[in-house]
């Protein structure tokens, strides 16, 4: 199993957590706001602080639904979603959850989804 630590969030995420002035604005546009536990700017934050078991326990990273809008929205340019992506992916690894075999997918979805979905959820979970 890898080494899974603050620094490796850091550098899978690509997101230079000194940028963030804890505007919350990323936050106000969440539109799964509601639902989270901790708050998109409160992710970048808590990276910050190398709290990195509070991000791993964290509901909020299952409750994200990557729509990207609070990166449109910072004016500093920090991506809260590539942090939260960055730790769902590693909360998966290290539940050994990050593989996709062709054969557990379904037949009858191919008729149903398109091509690009699903060559695109294959490379990212199967590393």
């Amino acid at each position: 199993m890898e080494n899974f630590d603050i620094e490796y969030i850091k550098e899978i995420s690509r997101t230079d957590v000194r940028k963030c002035m804890k505007c919350g604005k990323c936050s106000g546009r969440c539109p799964a706001f509601n639902d989270m536990d901790i708050k998109p700017h409160q992710f970048v934050t808590l990276l910050g602080q190398g709290k990195f078991d509070v991000l791993l326990k964290s509901k909020a990273i299952f409750s994200c639904l990557s729509c990207m809008a609070c990166v449109e929205r910072c004016p500093r340019g920090v991506a809260p979603a590539n942090v939260i992506e960055a730790v769902r992916d590693t909360v998966e690894r290290m539940q050994n959850g990050n593989a996709i075999k062709a054969e557990d997918i379904p037949p009858i979805v191919d008729d149903l989804i398109p091509q690009q979905l699903l060559v695109s959820a294959y490379r990212k979970y199967r590393k």
